[in-house]
This record gives C-alpha cells, sequence and structure tokens, in this order.
C-alpha cells in the first residue's frame, strides 16, 4: 500500500482535487435550480444551471491556462450567479426557530456585532450564516478546479525537462515542442547541424555545445 502511495502520488494528489469539484458541482446545481425556479419552468432551471456549471468550469480552465479574450468576463457573470443560487437556497432553508440555528447566533453573535450587526435581528443573522454555507461553496470548487490544472500542468513540464539526448558524449536538454513554442524540428548527428529552431537562444546554446563552437550564452 505504501509503495503504491509512492508510485501514484501526484495522481492521487490530482484525484483528491477532483472530488470537491464533483461534489460541489452537484450540490451547486440543485442550489441554482431553486433560484431560476422563481422566473423560469423547472425543466429550463435545470438545463440553466447545468449550464452555468459547465460555463463557471470551463471559463476557470481557461484562465488557468492563460486563454486571452473575454474569458474573465465569463468567469466573473458565472461566478456571481453561483454565489446568488448557492446563498439564495442556503437563506430559503434557515429555520431560525431550530436550536442550531440559536446556538450559531450566541457563538457567532461578538463577532458579527463587531461589524454593526445587532445579534438580535434574526434576518441579518440567517443573511450572514447563507453567505457563510452558500458563498464558499463556489471558491471551494473553482479553486480546487484551478489547481487540478495547474498541478497537472507542472507535471508535463517536469516530465519535458528529464528528456535529454546525449550528443558528443555529452547529456543535453531535448528540445520538445511543449518547451519551445513554434519550434522547427531540430536534428543533430555527429555534431552536425541539420536546422536551427527560430533562433531560439536555447536551442541555439544546445547546438553550439554539441559542435565544440561557442560556450553557453
Amino acid at each position: 500500500m505504501i509503495n503504491w502511495f509512492k508510485n501514484n502520488k501526484k495522481g492521487f494528489i490530482r484525484g483528491m482535487f477532483l472530488v470537491p469539484i464533483l461534489l460541489v458541482m452537484v450540490i451547486s446545481i440543485s442550489h441554482v435550480v431553486s433560484w431560476y425556479t422563481m422566473a423560469n419552468p423547472i425543466t429550463w432551471a435545470i438545463y440553466l444551471s447545468i449550464a452555468i456549471e459547465i460555463a463557471a468550469m470551463s471559463s476557470i480552465s481557461a484562465a488557468s491556462v492563460k486563454i486571452k479574450g473575454g474569458v474573465w468576463l465569463v468567469f466573473i457573470i458565472v461566478t456571481l450567479i453561483q454565489f446568488i443560487g448557492n446563498i439564495f437556497f442556503c437563506y430559503n432553508k434557515i429555520d431560525p426557530n431550530t436550536p442550531e440555528f440559536k446556538s450559531w447566533v450566541e457563538l457567532t453573535g461578538p463577532i458579527f456585532e463587531s461589524f454593526g450587526s445587532d445579534v438580535k435581528d434574526v434576518i441579518a443573522q440567517k443573511r450572514w450564516l447563507a453567505l457563510l454555507e452558500g458563498g464558499l461553496l463556489p471558491i471551494i470548487s473553482l479553486a480546487s478546479l484551478h489547481f487540478f490544472i495547474k498541478y497537472g500542468d507542472d507535471d508535463i513540464k517536469v516530465m519535458a525537462k528529464e528528456e535529454v539526448i546525449v550528443v558528443g558524449g555529452e547529456t543535453l536538454i531535448e528540445p520538445l515542442d511543449i518547451i519551445f513554442e513554434n519550434k522547427e524540428e531540430v536534428k543533430t548527428e555527429e555534431g552536425v547541424k541539420t536546422e536551427e529552431a527560430n533562433s531560439n537562444p536555447l536551442v541555439m546554446n544546445i547546438l553550439k555545445k554539441s559542435e565544440n563552437t561557442d560556450k553557453w550564452a
């Protein structure tokens, strides 16, 4: 078991990031449905809620890999809808007459009073509780998705850097597509250069080093 975990540690960690994404996505869809049903039939509300979740996942994925354009505008809009839907559902479900709610008010009353909220104001206390319970869900889900993407991206870069070639008895980093953008194929044979890679400084240094014609820049 320990050996399996060592061999699959990175995949296991990525899987842990995936768990809250899927769970929160299902919960958030049901929450947003309750908000959309105020102005739409139930079937439309379900379709819209699913569309919002997909749009949120797509926008944060695009933002994580630095795709240019209006991706941040889409991300802000769909995340705002998620916040509204989750907070509204939680606010609607809170029963101020339950012992749990009264205990919560007793516990957090001094904290919220410092923000100017009256501890005896039940509506204000419901708002604070709904904000905490519903508002944090989109943040957890989208943050987990961001780390899921970035963690996998880091793994690819590490694997790329470990690829090597041996030229002239020396070990050199292989100029892979993932490292060099717009790279023309570069091959070295017996220290003979066949083609340069768009004047990329690192590739030029590798070629010069392999031919013993120059030092590293």
